[in-house]
């Protein structure tokens, strides 16, 4: 039986100066999908993040976005995990994905961090990789044409188009959180690949 998902880590940096940079993808989808729940964040200090409460059909559902920064991730994934008493399959992180273009998005299980600070330390802070990820595209500069390091690439906004597609992402995203949150990993993952071939 696969455990549905009960946490939900939204990645990014905190403060104003990285709000609408491409390191941000994962708040923005946490934002949304603290709407779509009808809850708002608070910052809870015990663990380094601003949380959401919400339920769904009946089940408590936690969102989270860490209030440390990306490569810190894993104290907030770690507090509220041992918290909740969750295992790692249970958790959901949301964040951006250098190896996807700005419009693609994949949901995978387990696997490694390729190079993402932010998983890194989540991986570290649960001693395992076996949790949800929603990789959410923004591009690679090498792909889009552009000069730039990754490191400026990925803290800086995303252009007019670019941006358009990782919206759309963030829509097809929230659509199928309802059959993640019942533990439906195969028809979200269809419901995603088929959005994919649109």
């Amino acid at each position: 039986m696969t455990l549905p998902v009960r946490l939900i880590i939204g990645l990014g940096n905190p403060g104003p100066e990285y709000e609408a940079t491409r390191h941000n993808a994962g708040f923005w989808l946490a934002d949304h999908l603290a709407d779509d729940l009808k809850t708002s964040f608070t910052l809870e200090k015990a663990f380094s993040a601003w949380v959401a409460k919400g339920r769904y059909e009946g089940e408590a559902v936690i969102i989270a976005k860490p209030a440390t920064f990306m490569n810190r991730s894993g104290q907030a994934a770690g507090a509220l995990l041992r918290f909740y008493k969750l295992v790692p399959e249970q958790v959901l992180v949301l964040h951006d994905e250098l190896d996807l273009l700005p419009g693609q998005v994949k949901l995978k299980r387990a696997g490694g961090h390729a190079g993402h600070n932010g998983l890194r330390d989540i991986q570290s802070a649960l001693s395992s990789p076996d949790f949800w990820r929603l990789r959410i595209g923004i591009g690679h500069p090498r792909t889009l044409g552009l000069a730039q390091q990754v490191a400026a690439f990925v803290l800086n906004p995303p252009r007019r188009e670019e941006l358009t597609q990782i919206e759309g992402v963030i829509d097809r995203c929230r659509a199928i959180t309802p059959a993640l949150l019942r533990g439906e990993f195969a028809q979200a993952t269809n419901q995603l690949h088929e959005a994919n071939r649109v």
